[in-house]
């Protein structure tokens, strides 16, 4: 069993202190580290699906639901209002896997072998940089719509941009469908490649459940993701209030490590195990699904609600994604890596959020 696994217990604990009203605090730090193994739990139900469905359709279920977390969680965050907080998550889900993710899973991976480079593939690290500089683009027009035209982004041009991301993600499942194979790193479809690299390794990987056994546990995880981001959305504005948190604070770097935290325990394992180009896709493959499928997804699904989620974002959040974009790019594009470079991103990580921590809360 994974170790993961074992924080399982966290369930029943959040659900008792909840329905005992018990400080807001503790509620949120319970469901966060129950969400945890959750959201390992349905990727691991995930891929033995995907060996039924064989690598095309399995990576392609993987890719569609390894952000579910996320999405599960933004969208119970939604129907409270936090719209603000949502937003902010995104960038930090970005900014996590690129600098704090892939910072890890360097260091893990230059630790281990000191004296050596650790290499993997550049031509898929500089097509994934190239769609996170496309991603971040799409946060800078609404910016410098407000700023040349000194009016208010009607929520219209979020949803239209919106559309664009989605029919790029869409189109990648066609080039997808059209090889006959997953797109590393485009599609984040990890099943496959972590099926690939287990063969070529000798091991067996992944847990050996049969098809409805996989059904069952990816049903109940989802009805378990749902309470569980009920009670942590419900507790995140008192929580942050108690730790003297500002709401950006919280979801750039509370709510988008809870949701991706499965993704980066697996990103520093790859890398522990010398497989730099998994470690690399999952990370940088997230980040662009981040931008490609769960902003558009949260975006409609604000609509819906009624809810003005747009992709008007802060300055600092636009200038501190491009950043990320830019020094990932700049350190991947060679094919090799270290552990000092992933300490420089690490620290740039560390950096950025000294900057968001004292960043006063926008009239």
């Amino acid at each position: 069993m994974k170790p993961l696994y074992w924080l399982l217990a966290f369930i029943p604990i959040a659900l008792g202190l909840s329905w005992t009203k018990q400080d807001p605090l503790v509620v949120f730090a319970a469901s966060a580290l129950a969400i945890v193994p959750l959201a390992a739990l349905m990727g691991d139900a995930t891929e033995a699906l995907a060996e039924f469905l064989g690598p095309t359709w399995g990576g392609l279920l993987n890719a569609t639901l390894g952000n579910a977390p996320e999405i599960i969680i933004s969208i119970f965050a939604l129907r409270d209002g936090l719209v603000h907080i949502v937003k902010s998550s995104l960038t930090g889900s970005i900014l996590g896997n690129l600098l704090f993710g892939m910072g890890l899973s360097m260091v893990a991976a230059g630790v281990k072998n000191p004296r050596e480079e650790q290499t993997f593939d550049p031509k898929v690290a500089r097509m994934n940089a190239a769609l996170l500089m496309l991603a971040s683009f799409a946060l800078v027009i609404p910016a410098i719509f407000v700023a040349s035209s000194g009016r208010a982004v009607k929520q219209t041009l979020s949803l239209e941009i919106a559309g664009a991301l989605f029919f790029l993600y869409l189109a990648g499942l066609i080039m997808t469908l059209m090889r006959n194979r997953a797109v590393v790193g485009v599609l984040a479809a990890e099943a496959e490649l972590i099926d690939a690299h287990s063969k070529k390794a000798g091991e067996v990987h992944g847990p050996s459940w049969g098809r409805n056994q996989a059904l069952l546990i990816l049903a109940g995880v989802a009805v378990a993701l749902a309470f569980m981001s009920e009670l942590l959305t419900g507790a995140i504005e008192p929580a942050s209030e108690r730790l003297g948190l500002t709401p950006l604070f919280t979801g750039v770097f509370l709510l988008a490590l809870v949701g991706n935290a499965a993704e980066l325990y697996n990103a520093v394992r790859f890398a522990r195990k010398d497989q730099m180009d998994l470690s690399l896709g999952i990370t940088m493959g997230a980040s662009t699904q981040v931008a490609l499928l769960v902003a558009p997804i949260l975006v409609f699904t604000g609509y819906f609600m009624g809810q003005d989620m747009n992709l008007i974002f802060s300055n600092f959040e636009i200038v501190a994604i491009g950043l990320a974009v830019m020094v990932t790019r700049a350190l991947t594009y060679d094919g090799a890596s270290s552990w000092l470079e992933g300490l420089m991103l690490i620290v740039l990580y560390v950096m950025l959020g000294f900057a968001f921590y004292h960043m006063p809360v926008p009239h």
